[in-house]
């Protein structure tokens, strides 16, 4: 896949590695890198995934990473839903409601 300047795509880059993460963070996130994924217009002339490149936000702020995809979807949701959390609001809405009566 060949991108061209003007196309809407998705870069990648490392902005701290493992070493250079906070010594105050949890061990277990200082141990991985802090990634960022923007999406953006590509701004260099013609690339292909894993070039480097160049890339203006929806903001206009200029980003440089590996670039990832062209016309990224948007995949975003609330995960799955919990049992015990679902319980947990109809447990509450009865407490608030026996409440409210109680209290009239």
């Amino acid at each position: 896949m060949i991108c061209h300047a003007g196309d809407w795509v998705r870069i990648h880059s490392i902005l701290l590695s493992p070493e250079a993460r906070a010594p105050g963070i949890p061990k277990e996130t200082r141990a991985v890198p802090l990634e960022m994924r923007v999406k953006g217009w590509l701004l260099t002339q013609k690339a292909e995934p894993g070039d480097l490149v160049e890339i203006r936000s929806t903001l206009g702020r200029v980003h440089e990473g590996r670039l990832e995809a062209l016309n990224p979807p948007y995949g975003h949701d609330f995960g799955a839903a919990i049992p015990e959390l679902l319980q947990a609001g109809e447990e509450l809405r009865a407490m608030v409601q026996s409440l409210a009566e109680d209290a009239q």
